[in-house]
């Protein structure tokens, strides 16, 4: 049974002591976010901010949730993807956080707007995205393209005189940006000259990207494959599409353990990188044959399409862990299919074409999230003390930021790391004073 408040929609109350079990386990992993917590419990540098979070509800998007309320901020969450809500962590935060919560596991489409359109109402002056959802729904409301909002969105605004339309808007400090497609998204509107607020790519942050990019979506996007099929991946093909970050993360743990492993890319540098680490690139439509499983891990659209399908064996299976459930046609594939999917195992729909099996994980959406658990939680550490400490700066220095999408500042990168390092107790050199000398000047010679 749903619980349904005016202040939360969540789907069940009565998980709360499950989820904060396992939000109080993912928490001793993440000793940076506790440090953070605990001197914003202290200096409430975040007090009187509303703060609209549109992130997978995890017990580590939890853990951010608390510093951020420890530091003085009002807070509400909602869900960035329909699959990825923990039921149980949403319960914990509404029950004993009194965190607002709108996110239920599984809503469909029209209940998932519905929550940005409550994350709207909440009336922020600042958000948190994965993905630019809520940042995008702010700027069709301030560029009057209300035709261009999902419905829930749209009859709300439509209720609105027009001076509460354009506070909902002015009223932003800024924004922070989880992801690489976010990314993409904010700094297109930049390009385009139409952002109406600065933006912390928090994702453009070195102990993010570097970490949770590579090792996180690594580590949990097969995570999410092995639960959803309980497939070996040693001995079989494994086609990455994109070698970023994230497809960098997958293509390793892939070979190691023990699959062959092609990548399919459209930047030659890139393309280049992954042939020198190892592995075999090639266009898609010579890879689409021989592989047994397709991971797609781009930030774009149709990369995985008809002719694909068409060209691949019976049996392949085909897993997104990109943001937005785009990058494999799965619309065109129901069209062209025969017949309906069949659900053949929990987040595997099997679709035939051509009088072969095509399996579908998690309906194309994030398998790591749908499937599993996201990433673990010592590298979410890292991520969310991005989230925490840009947030903070934000509000610092709201008065000097421009309507750019800007870099977390290098010296709060270098401090998250300091501490990452200090709670796995690793030690570094310190520069002596004629080291320091030494790399200051031009003239000393060899």
């Amino acid at each position: 049974m749903e619980s349904v408040s005016t202040t939360s929609h969540i789907a069940d109350a009565s998980l709360a002591a499950s989820g904060g079990r396992r939000v109080n386990w993912a928490e001793r992993f993440m000793p940076v976010l506790r440090q953070i917590r605990e001197r914003f419990a202290a200096e409430r540098p975040l007090e009187g901010l509303r703060v609209s979070a549109c992130l997978h509800v995890t017990t580590e998007t939890a853990n951010l949730m608390r510093a951020l309320k420890a530091g003085g901020a009002e807070v509400l969450l909602c869900a960035s993807n329909p699959l990825s809500t923990q039921d149980d962590v949403a319960a914990w935060l509404v029950e004993e956080l009194g965190i607002a919560v709108h996110a239920v596991r599984g809503e469909d489409n029209d209940t998932y707007y519905r929550h940005i359109q409550a994350a709207l109402a909440h009336r922020p002056t600042i958000t948190m995205d994965d993905g630019a959802d809520l940042v995008g729904a702010l700027h069709m409301i301030a560029l009057d393209r209300l035709d261009d909002l999902a419905p829930p969105v749209r009859e709300w605004i439509a209720g609105l005189d027009a001076d509460a339309r354009s506070d909902i808007v002015s009223s932003i400090l800024g924004s922070t940006e989880e992801t690489t497609t976010g990314i993409i998204r904010l700094r297109a509107m930049a390009a385009d000259g139409v952002l109406q607020f600065p933006v912390m790519a928090v994702n453009d942050s070195l102990t993010k990207h570097l970490f949770d990019n590579r090792y996180g979506t690594g580590q949990s996007t097969l995570d999410g494959v092995i639960r959803a099929t309980n497939i070996l991946l040693a001995g079989s093909t494994v086609v990455v599409a994109g070698y970023g970050w994230c497809g960098r993360g997958v293509a390793f743990r892939a070979r190691g353990a023990g699959a062959k492993v092609i990548v399919t890319e459209i930047d030659p540098v890139v393309a280049l990188e992954a042939t020198m680490d190892g592995f075999p690139v090639m266009p898609m439509e010579q890879a689409a044959p021989v592989g047994d499983l397709f991971l797609t891990l781009t930030g774009n659209t149709s990369v995985v399409r008809e002719e694909h399908f068409r060209a691949m064996k019976d049996g392949a299976i085909v897993a997104n862990s990109g943001h937005f459930d785009v990058e494999i046609d799965v619309a065109r594939l129901a069209e062209v299919a025969e017949g309906p999917p069949v659900e053949v195992r929990p987040m595997v729909d099997e679709y035939r074409i051509d009088g072969r099996r095509i399996e579908i994980l998690a309906q194309g959406r994030l398998i790591n999230l749908a499937a599993a658990e996201g990433h673990p939680a010592a590298v979410m550490d890292m991520s969310f003390a991005n989230q925490a400490l840009a947030a903070e700066f934000l509000l610092a220095e709201r008065d000097s930021l421009t309507n750019q999408v800007h870099r977390v500042p290098a010296e709060i990168d270098r401090e998250i790391a300091r501490l990452k390092l200090a709670a796995m107790e690793i030690g570094m050199d310190v520069l002596t004073p004629e080291q320091e000398h030494y790399l200051a000047s031009w003239d000393l010679g060899t």
